[in-house]
């Protein structure tokens, strides 16, 4: 199958196009901080002619202990998101948890992601299709890479063709995630964008007395071999102080 070029405003998302970059902190924390990681992330792409889209989860509904932080909220985040959106002119991209949430958001941002647990909520899916705006689908740690393609369909199904399938590791046993790059290929058969997750497959699942660890060291490894493989966009999280940061600061990128 031949494919298929997603339009973000003025970028190309494809798999035979250069990459773009996905990347912001996992939680949005303060307009300030946004900025500081904006500004830092646009001059970067520019300086090497590479296509960026922010990204900021305003809720982290998926924590493995009650304990942990979860966000700002929907309407402190999207405002925020809003901002970093004018200010610096470039696309953004939240994640959203339930089928309410996806109209509200779909007023700010411009792609919508479905955290991996969720990719097969079929609500979910469709109330996130209906908006109408790009969808990045994250692949369950649960799931065969050639079941994305029924997701997509979902999607499909509502008249929505704007869609990216994210590869973000597979669970390897307990507490261990493992890449395995031949779901780059099987999902690009489908034709869509593929999109390779390279901070939150070295995460290690639950592993840290109710958080979850991480090898940051090891993402550069797995975002260059996802590139030769070939893939649209590379996401990465990154942090000013990732060891400090209030979720998945072990497998966050430091901003520097």
């Amino acid at each position: 199958m031949s494919n298929k070029i997603l339009k973000i405003n003025d970028i190309s998302i494809s798999n035979d196009l250069p990459f773009v970059l996905i990347a912001g902190p996992c939680q949005l924390e303060s307009l300030d901080h946004s900025r500081k990681i904006a500004e830092t992330l646009c001059k970067l792409s520019q300086k090497l002619d590479i296509s960026f889209i922010f990204k900021g989860s305003f809720d982290k509904a998926n924590r493995t202990s009650l304990k942990s932080k979860r966000g700002l909220g929907l309407e402190e985040g999207l405002t925020i998101l809003d901002k970093i959106k004018s200010e610096f002119n470039c696309p953004v991209l939240t994640d959203v948890h339930e089928p309410e949430q996806c109209s509200i958001t779909s007023e700010v941002v411009d792609i919508i992601q479905i955290p991996a647990f969720l990719c097969r909520q079929t609500d979910l899916i469709i109330g996130a299709a209906s908006t109408g705006k790009a969808l990045n689908v994250k692949k369950g740690q649960f799931l065969a890479p050639s079941d994305m393609k029924y997701i997509a369909e979902k999607i499909s199904s509502v008249g929505n063709n704007n869609i990216m399938l994210c590869e973000r590791g597979t669970s390897f046993g307990y507490n261990n995630l493992i890449s395995d790059f031949r779901s780059i290929p099987i999902m690009a058969e489908t034709g869509y964008p593929i999109v390779f997750d390279a901070t939150h497959s070295v995460q290690l699942p639950g592993n840290n007395n109710g958080l979850s660890g991480g090898q940051r060291e090891f993402v550069p490894t797995l975002a260059c071999a996802a590139s030769a493989v070939g893939i649209a966009a590379i996401f990465i999280e990154t942090h000013d102080e990732p060891d400090t940061a209030p979720s998945d600061g072990p497998n966050m990128i430091p901003l520097s």
